[in-house]
């Protein structure tokens, strides 16, 4: 199939990103690497020995992250509807967060064991069809803070990619319902043409 004049800009913009080549570079297995790596010098969220959630995982470039700054004595658990390559570090679960039998399969693998961190830069397959994409991804967010009202330890956070538009306000007044305090993020490594945020969230109510 013959590529479209927007895909080939795309991927000539992808392939001259500074980040991706950095990230070529360095190891990272994407460019999102770097935009948790901000975040969390500015927000200090992967602490060492920390148990962390890493939603929508593939290809791992927050889980790579994570497993190096909580060490050996951390546990990243990763979880994605897409086959993601072995990371050391991080226990990894290919499935579907929105089914049950998957998430039980989270909670077995967390043993109990409270949650300091969820990060969740989960995103459906886009349609093009911007009301429906947009509910779709505030649906995933949805589910993220229903996992953190139950599994992440008070002083815990929450780390969610969301977009403005549609429910955005509404989701913003759910998570501060949820945490003492809420925060929007934009690292340098989010394109600027991108309607993605950052929202995080610390400290249960």
């Amino acid at each position: 199939m013959a590529r479209t004049r927007t895909s080939k800009a795309w991927m000539r913009e992808h392939v001259n990103d500074p980040y991706v080549q950095l990230a070529r570079k360095e190891g990272w297995r994407s460019r999102a690497a770097f935009k948790l790596m901000e975040i969390d010098d500015k927000d200090k969220l992967l602490r060492r020995g920390e148990v962390v959630v890493d939603l929508g995982a593939t290809p791992g470039g927050w889980s790579q992250v994570a497993a190096r700054r909580v060490g050996a004595g951390g546990l990243v658990v990763a979880l994605d509807l897409l086959e993601m390559e072995p990371i050391h570090g991080v226990d990894f679960i290919q499935g579907d967060f929105r089914e049950d039998a998957i998430l039980a399969r989270l909670e077995e693998r967390l043993a109990g064991r409270p949650v300091g961190l969820v990060m969740s830069d989960m995103a459906p397959n886009m349609s093009g069809v911007q009301l429906v994409d947009q509910a779709r991804i505030m649906y995933l967010a949805e589910l993220g803070l229903d996992f953190c009202k139950a599994h992440l330890k008070p002083g815990g956070a929450f780390l969610v990619k969301v977009f403005q538009g549609t429910d955005y306000e509404a989701f913003v007044r759910s998570m501060r319902e949820v945490f003492k305090v809420v925060a929007v993020r934009k690292p340098d490594a989010s394109r600027d043409r991108s309607a993605e945020l950052y929202l995080l969230g610390r400290a249960l109510r």
